[in-house]
């Protein structure tokens, strides 16, 4: 036979540093019986050695006797290195850091004694960990990002992820750490599309002016038109005039922005269209994380509440059957609404107002000191639950910390919870509900409560929920309803209820969905990752 007619095999890195592996294996394992197993003895003292400041890791050697998972010398070895580092490869499409192998490799290639390879097999391990872990349930804990992301975030432990791997087809197994929602799908696709775009000019050269508005034209508006179109919002034109087709694009953008959808291109709206792509990419990294700490079963019925949307959804088999406006906490330190999962369990109708210690003494009492008879419709009620005669209390003696009574609203539809309120008891005292400020629906930025979410359709809302236990639910309602009194209606089968705030949101049709980061936690997240090694370009407007 010819050799020099068979085709060279090209050496890569990656090849060379596997043949050296597999080569100083071969020596390690194939050795007489009594060398081979002090040789095997020395690796399990390396690994134990390496492992040993990572808990998890360190469970998991001690559990299958200190064998190797990734430099052995048997085919599923080899097959779970492949898949590590082809996963790892990909690891930038879902927004992961780069994790960067070469130094690895680079270690791996020049294995010199057992140590090393002991060393080795754990710094895989420690990276599958990284990789599977980060890919499932996040690169950042939430809480340590902003005290208001109070979720719990579901991540496994690092010796059954490990044990789970060893029993799986490692390809397979890898593939299926991501979130299933398909939401993760959607927006990872848009970030392949968006990054595709950015690479290829992005959206062009921004509007220079804040605002136009129909009927004008000029260089502009041809600036508008030809951003429009990069954007997908328009096809390709020459018309040089704000016409018709350009308003009804413009509408089209204010309704996936959450603007006012007047088709006027106002000072809001024309921030919004001269945001860089690589910002709208950022938010969708930050979406995805986001995504990967919700990679929870969020229930076949549950009520999905995206703060930064100011909307409330009922979820039906992954349908959205109910959807309203809200309002949430302001924006101020100690009203912005938290983000965590609980569980709905009963709805109170003609509810009273306990009102929040923090409110009755920052807010009442120094009203009460100027006048004993302000915010007359609430009551004064003493440790005993006794309704407490305001003439005989000198509200000048007390401060906030020594104020002895507690105040109450009762059920009216003066009342600041209104009608009805839904309860998902938790430490955070937060809770849907009705609102006698029924104005406040018609802002684009609905922030002005003290932290619970008040509902644009809190009797339609509590309808729907109703409907799947009466066949009569408004009626049951308004029975309980024209009582006037307090009453608590149980849910037969209670609702998860997840309060999440997602600034980019990928719809099941039509275009990307943006919104304003109102209370700058999407801010704090992106700088994490990019912390965290999260690459992106230069991110601008």
């Amino acid at each position: 036979m010819n050799t020099n007619a068979l085709p060279r095999r090209r050496t890569t890195p990656r090849t060379a540093f596997i043949s050296t592996l597999l080569g100083f294996l071969f020596l390690t394992f194939h050795t007489a019986p009594s060398t081979a197993q002090t040789k095997v003895s020395a690796f399990a003292q390396a690994v134990a050695e390496a492992a040993a400041r990572d808990a998890e890791v360190a469970e998991f050697y001690r559990g299958n006797g200190y064998q190797p998972i990734w430099t052995g010398s048997q085919a599923q070895d080899r097959s779970r290195r492949a898949a590590l580092l082809k996963a790892l490869s990909a690891a930038g499409d879902h927004g992961l850091p780069n994790y960067n192998t070469a130094e690895l490799k680079a270690r791996l290639t020049n294995v010199a004694s057992l140590r090393d390879l002991g060393r080795a097999e754990v710094e895989l391990s420690k990276l599958f960990l990284s990789y599977a872990q980060g890919v499932s349930s996040g690169v950042l804990t939430p809480s340590k990002v902003d005290s208001g992301i109070v979720r719990k975030v579901p991540r496994k432990n690092g010796a059954e992820l490990l044990a789970e791997l060893v029993q799986a087809d490692p390809a397979t197994y890898l593939k299926r750490l991501s979130p299933t929602s398909p939401e993760y799908a959607r927006l990872m696709k848009e970030k392949l599309r968006l990054d595709q775009q950015i690479a290829a000019g992005g959206w062009g050269a921004p509007v220079p002016t804040s605002s136009l508005k129909p009927g004008q034209a000029g260089s502009n508006v041809v600036a508008l038109r030809n951003r429009l179109i990069r954007m997908g919002y328009l096809s390709r034109s020459a018309s040089q005039s704000y016409d018709a087709t350009i308003q009804k694009a413009v509408q089209q953008f204010q309704q996936d922005h959450g603007l006012t959808a007047d088709g006027v291109a106002g000072p809001g709206t024309m921030d919004e269209i001269n945001t860089a792509p690589e910002k709208r990419l950022a938010s969708i990294i930050v979406a995805l994380e986001r995504e990967r700490w919700t990679n929870i079963e969020r229930g076949k019925r549950h009520i999905w509440v995206n703060l930064a949307d100011f909307t409330a959804k009922i979820v039906d088999g992954g349908r959205v059957t109910f959807s309203t406006r809200s309002v949430i906490g302001k924006n101020q330190h100690d009203q912005r609404s938290p983000e965590f999962s609980d569980v709905m369990e009963f709805m109170v109708i003609n509810p009273t107002w306990n009102v929040p210690r923090s409110i009755a003494t920052k807010e009442y009492l120094p009203m009460l000191k100027r006048n004993p008879n302000a915010v007359s419709h609430l009551k004064l009620i003493d440790s005993r639950g006794r309704v407490v005669n305001r003439s005989a209390v000198n509200f000048n003696a007390f401060s906030a910390k020594s104020f002895p009574f507690a105040i109450k609203q009762p059920p009216s539809s003066r009342n600041a919870l209104g009608l009805v309120k839904f309860m998902f008891p938790n430490k955070y005292n937060i809770y849907l509900h009705d609102t006698p400020s029924k104005s406040l629906f018609g802002r684009e930025v609905r922030a002005f409560s003290h932290g619970c979410i008040r509902l644009g359709d809190p009797f339609d809302f509590a309808y729907a929920l109703l409907a799947k236990q009466t066949a009569d639910p408004k009626g049951t309602f308004h029975k309980v309803l024209s009582t006037g009194r307090e009453t608590r209606v149980e849910l037969e089968n209670p609702v998860p209820v997840h309060l999440v705030y997602r600034t980019a949101v990928a719809p099941a049709k039509g275009r990307m969905n943006y919104r304003r980061d109102v209370y700058g936690r999407d801010a704090k997240i992106w700088q994490a990752l990019q912390n965290a090694g999260v690459a992106l370009g230069r991110v601008e407007g």
